[in-house]
């Protein structure tokens, strides 16, 4: 997406970017904060290199209600790069939304085009597009027309219920896309079969054959930042998107930290930091409840931690999830540094 391909600092040559994938109830505005903290966005050897939002309906955004959905468009200048994701099967609803992001000033617009929700299907909006190309394409230009100074990208997957590379990709080509984000599974494959990663080299050489300028980010099973060079190099791939590995790990993006090297004592403190930023920021508005996720993560694969588990599931707020880390350290009788 424009110039997010490059010239990132600290990034060496021939290096894949780097972006954090966008999910529901998780890369929220306080853990995108955390993430660009630990993982030392901006700074040399830091990343992600660019940052997404949670999807947002563009539906509810051209609505009156729109005011309860802009919370997920919260973001910092920490963050920057940063790309807002909208999903919606409607052209002018699109356009508006799409004009509001402008508006709040990101640096891009991606559509989804892949999620596999019923819910958001049956509005013929995500994966239920790979099906309606002519839509998807008046979708596409509905985001340019409300935001043409902004670079407009899609987040799709290879095909609905089998491999569609060759007649869904060259569609979303059509238009005046800067980026295809490729999530290396079909729809009815959800997240149960192993992300094809040569899939994405055959989008790879797509785009390289149509002599369009379109940036490729390949999606799907990529671990750590080593097995994402590895993936892109092989696929032909221009940046990586990480999406579930950064669960209780946001020092994920820092090529310069090793997940081994981050003691018991320090994931917990910085859960607890991210639980009391959340509250900060969504204390009113979204459930505590959302946090819970997160403590499966960060509260994983160290003595007594199963026991933990169950303590920070039946708490209410940060000052509870505080306490229990506190009585937990306390009380530790191994290794917790």
């Amino acid at each position: 997406m424009g110039n997010f391909d490059g010239g990132v600092l600290g990034r060496p040559p021939g290096r894949p970017f780097f972006a954090l994938a966008p999910m529901a109830d998780v890369t929220d505005a306080a853990f995108r904060e955390i993430i660009a903290k630990y993982s030392r966005h901006g700074k040399k050897g830091g990343g992600p290199d660019v940052f997404w939002t949670e999807f947002v309906s563009a539906d509810g955004l051209a609505s009156r209600g729109r005011e309860k959905l802009l919370v997920n468009l919260k973001y910092s200048e920490n963050e920057r790069p940063i790309v807002a994701q909208l999903f919606g099967a409607r052209p002018d609803n699109m356009r508006k939304a799409a004009k509001i992001v402008a508006d709040l000033g990101f640096d891009g617009i991606d559509i989804n085009m892949g999620c596999p929700d019923k819910a958001i299907e049956k509005q013929g909006a995500g994966a239920a597009l790979i099906k309606n190309p002519k839509l998807a394409r008046e979708i596409i230009r509905a985001a340019i027309d409300g935001a043409p100074n902004l670079p407009v990208s899609v987040k799709t997957r290879i095909g609905y219920n089998k491999d569609e590379i060759d007649s869904w990709i060259p569609e979303l080509m059509k238009e005046d896309i800067s980026a295809l984000i490729i999530h290396a599974r079909t729809r009815k494959e959800l997240s149960k079969a192993s992300a094809n990663w040569e899939k994405v080299g055959k989008v790879a050489e797509l785009i390289k054959n149509s002599g369009k300028e379109i940036i490729l980010i390949g999606n799907g099973d990529v671990s750590d930042l080593e097995d994402g060079i590895i993936k892109a190099r092989e696929s032909g791939a221009d940046g990586v998107m990480i999406g579930r590995a950064i669960f209780g790990n946001p020092w994920l993006f820092d090529a310069d930290k090793k997940s081994e090297d981050i003691s018991i004592r320090e994931k917990l403190r910085v859960m607890v930091e991210h639980t009391k930023l959340f509250e900060k920021l969504f204390g009113n508005v979204k459930n505590f409840a959302v946090m819970k996720k997160h403590y499966k993560a960060y509260a994983h694969d160290f003595d007594g931690a199963k026991e933990l588990r169950i303590k920070l599931m039946e708490a209410i707020n940060g000052k509870e999830v505080a306490g229990i880390v506190s009585d937990f350290l306390k009380s530790a009788k191994f290794d917790i540094n």
